[in-house]
């Protein structure tokens, strides 16, 4: 009687992979260069759009003590007590607020993990660095410094919590009290020279970051070079422009918190007697 063999695996590989189970595809897609590419971009459009928002609302700064519906208040101090109400009764004071913060922090922290591990890809994918005469002039100084930048502007965004939303740092803080917290920050020459030096580091990085995005995404053309470029300068000139605008206007007396304009609380002006 013959006698059937049963035929086993060809190799150790085939049993290897045969058990080995598959990544779920974002993970497996965030693991390559092209998946850290998209993940930068996106989470950049995300933190290009809070940071605009965020210097357009600081503009109101300028507008000082504004009357509106028999309420007398600073108008930077209305504008923080909206965000601390969004949706509420729907949900919790400040939950709104917290969940665009936590929202935001994630988007920061992938952004991070993504800049510095496509790094360590393009590393070890060529260990020795090639670089031309050529194309090292043709290279802006904003793409070769955005590791630098980069790094400044996360450390300023660690002492700008801890200055204006913790107070940490501020020793002059009042929770609550945005307007006066900005003009005591700021009022310090080496705070405002940090804010200045830091937004500056910022806009470089903004200029590049909105000039790549497209070509990471795959919205790159040679015809609209010329676009993105136009639209990279605008967006880190607005900002530059607009933040730097605080801590000058503050050292030069425009912004100034005034304690004998009356006390502030919450909408009510408590008049101070002469």
């Amino acid at each position: 009687m013959a006698q059937t063999l049963q035929r086993g695996p060809v190799s150790g590989t085939a049993v290897k992979r045969a058990g080995k189970k598959r990544k779920p595809f974002l993970l497996d897609f965030y693991s390559t260069a092209v998946g850290k590419k998209y993940v930068m971009a996106i989470t950049g459009i995300m933190l290009i759009g809070f940071v605009v928002a965020h210097m357009v609302g600081n503009l109101k700064m300028y507008l000082g003590i504004v009357e509106k519906d028999g309420v007398r208040d600073y108008d930077l101090d209305i504008y923080g007590e909206y965000l601390r109400q969004l949706l509420v009764p729907i949900v919790p004071e400040y939950g709104t607020l917290w969940l665009m913060r936590i929202g935001l922090l994630a988007a920061l922290v992938f952004h991070v993990h993504a800049a510095y591990t496509l790094t360590v890809l393009n590393r070890k994918a060529r260990p020795v660095k090639y670089q031309s005469a050529r194309d090292y002039q043709v290279a802006s100084f904003a793409s070769r410094t955005m590791r630098w930048t980069g790094s400044l502007v996360l450390l300023f965004i660690l002492w700008h919590l801890a200055d204006l939303t913790l107070g940490w740092v501020n020793p002059d803080f009042e929770y609550g009290e945005v307007y006066r917290n900005v003009d005591a920050s700021l009022s310090r020459v080496p705070v405002a020279i940090l804010y200045i030096v830091a937004n500056i580091a910022l806009g470089i990085h903004l200029f590049h970051g909105v000039w790549s995005l497209f070509q990471s995404m795959g919205w790159n053309n040679p015809k609209f070079n010329q676009w993105r470029r136009s639209l990279a300068t605008a967006i880190a000139a607005i900002v530059v422009i607009g933040n730097v605008s605080f801590p000058v206007m503050v050292l030069a007396g425009v912004v100034e918190f005034d304690p004998d304009a009356g006390t502030v609380i919450h909408g009510e002006v408590e008049e101070v007697d002469e």
